[in-house]
């Protein structure tokens, strides 16, 4: 029997564009994703002609798309898709299709139209396609006397929504069976908000991801520590932390570590203010010098006039069902003193810290004779309209959140709208708080759009403040070779430059990364992923990695099947070699 086979369109030799088909017999195939290709990732098509958007593989056997999750190396070509003819079903996890709507709502806007009509048909067309399917549930696909196919989507744990794929093949023709696993992408444990995955009972096929397949992560206490180490130390030059953010999954978490840093301080400021008397308790800079009447710089708005307008968007969401303040906060930058929203004095002060003027900053000491930064006053700057959007819908899916974000919430915490959190809509504020923060080095934290660095609202920040060693870049995620991102994280340290939009800028700032912040899985979840089976695979195809990881996953693997006395499996990256062991096995 020739089925079935497996086709890759896009995250074979590299880390995005994920697309890959699975043809079940010859009239009857699945895709599963149908991603965007990002950088010089190997994946892309390379040649006279090739482009990294259009469709250039035949729709006639495709059935139904399976959606792994909603980042835009995995969804970013579904526009594409159908405006090349296809017509199928869309099926996804429940939460991803909350989220999808908007993710290809935006890829749209960027690469057809933004004729309002025109978008509001294409996602009334999406809509019509969707088909939520809960985690566990089995939903059968094809049901003929040559073929029955059903799939079941289990949790990944690498965004909100995201699954990995299994699929039974069943041929009672031919007295065959079946089951191909697709990983999409899986998630590090402990992840915020996230449950973590569990192994499929068993998988005759595997389709593995590989993208962290050499490295291991720090764990979730040690990098939430140096999250708040590196943001201690950048500060000390008075400038601002840009943090270059995918606007889905990476931005939530890291709201939620930093409230929970700054929850952690305000509670240790508030018990130090009651054991000591508060002319003695140290006095930091952070945000909240800014606000002393002798400044150089403008007096901060007050509480009113921070935080983010009170508009209906388009998509419905209120501050207030945000969980935002629902009073009137216009941002209200003045045109003349051109000022930067930010939290109130007062709001420190009631927790019993007294704050003075050009004092020095010392990172990550809690005595009563050092002085830190003032964390409760430290504005944190969300700057990407679309972060905004879901950051709103991940409150809204409350239910799948972890236990412990869960009990925060009920605790009356605000881990995705905490009282600092200033969040920035229009163009034209976005471009006044850049300048602002370029001119007055006033310090605060801004997580803004892109990723890589290769677009989004991160780029005018970056062209702004690369060039002053005042500010600093942190990187809490991987970047593709051939992006903006990867070049600032590889060359900046070594004081060299990086091309925005065709313009050469120098690099001065301070560039710090921390990998233990990646949605992904390292090395041993992704060796856990197939060694918690209770059926090992018996064919493992190694995707969505550098050549790198991919050999050193693949190599990984070849050590542990013999240890455990597990039968030889066919591994394979792509790489030559791969068909030697393929026919090895099925000789």
């Amino acid at each position: 029997m020739g089925y079935p086979q497996i086709e890759h369109h896009g995250a074979k030799d590299g880390v995005t564009g994920s697309c890959h088909q699975l043809d079940m017999n010859a009239t009857t195939s699945l895709l599963v994703d149908c991603g965007l290709f990002q950088g010089d990732d190997a994946s892309i098509p390379s040649g006279e002609g090739g482009s990294r958007l259009l469709i250039d593989f035949p729709l006639d056997t495709i059935k139904a798309l399976v959606v792994t999750h909603v980042h835009i190396d995995h969804v970013g070509r579904i526009p594409y898709l159908l405006a090349a003819g296809f017509a199928g079903p869309i099926l996804c996890s429940e939460a991803s299709a909350k989220l999808l709507p908007i993710v290809l709502e935006d890829a749209f806007k960027l690469s057809f139209s933004r004729d309002q009509q025109r978008i509001e048909r294409y996602i009334d067309i999406v809509e019509s396609r969707l088909v939520a399917l809960p985690y566990q549930h089995w939903f059968t696909l094809v049901d003929t006397e040559e073929l029955n196919a059903r799939i079941r989507l289990q949790r990944a744990g690498h965004i909100i929504g995201s699954a990995y794929v299994e699929i039974d093949l069943n041929y009672p023709q031919a007295g065959e069976s079946k089951r191909i696993v697709f990983s999409g992408d899986l998630g590090a444990p402990h992840a915020p908000f996230l449950m973590p995955p569990q192994p499929p009972e068993r998988a005759d096929i595997l389709v593995l991801e590989s993208t962290y397949g050499d490295r291991l992560h720090e764990d979730r206490q040690t990098r939430r520590q140096r999250l708040e180490a590196v943001i201690e130390q950048a500060l000390q030059d008075q400038g601002t932390v840009l943090i270059p953010a995918f606007s889905i999954g990476r931005t939530q978490e890291l709201l939620y570590e930093l409230e929970e840093i700054i929850h952690t301080r305000s509670v240790g400021a508030s018990s130090l203010a009651n054991m000591l008397p508060s002319e003695t308790v140290p006095a930091s800079v952070g945000a909240s010098s800014l606000a002393n009447s002798n400044s150089d710089s403008p007096p901060l708005p007050s509480e009113e006039r921070a935080g983010v307008r009170e508009t209906i968007p388009e998509n419905g969401i209120t501050s207030e069902s945000a969980g935002l303040r629902s009073k009137e906060t216009s941002l209200a930058i003045s045109s003349a003193a051109e000022q930067l929203p930010l939290p109130q004095q007062e709001r420190v002060g009631e927790r019993g810290i007294k704050t003075t003027q050009n004092e020095p900053l010392q990172a990550e000491n809690h005595s009563p004779d050092q002085i830190t930064t003032n964390w409760p006053k430290l504005p944190i700057i969300l700057d990407s309209p679309l972060a905004s959007r879901f950051t709103a819908a991940y409150r809204e899916l409350k239910p799948f959140w972890s236990q412990e974000a869960r009990d925060r919430v009920q605790s009356g915490r605000r881990p995705l709208g905490f009282e600092q959190l200033i969040t920035i809509d229009s163009h034209s504020d976005h471009q006044r708080i850049v300048n602002h923060l370029a001119q007055t080095a006033r310090p605060a934290i801004v997580i803004a759009g892109g990723g890589m660095c290769s677009g989004g609202r991160i780029v005018n920040y970056l062209k702004a403040m690369l060039g002053d060693k005042r500010h600093n870049v942190l990187f809490v995620g991987y970047q593709a070779k051939g992006t903006p991102g990867y070049a600032i994280q590889t060359f900046g340290p070594k004081g060299g430059y990086v091309d925005l939009d065709g313009e050469r800028f120098d690099i001065r700032a301070g560039i710090n990364s921390i990998g233990g912040y990646s949605a992904h899985a390292d090395q041993k979840g992704l060796v856990e992923f197939v060694t918690g089976m209770q059926q090992w695979p018996t064919e493992i195809r190694v995707v969505h990695g550098e050549q790198k990881a991919k050999q050193a996953l693949a190599a990984r693997f070849h050590e542990l099947y013999p240890q455990h006395d597990r039968p030889p499996a066919a591994i394979t990256t792509g790489e030559a070699g791969d068909a030697t062991e393929q026919d090895a096995l099925h000789a």
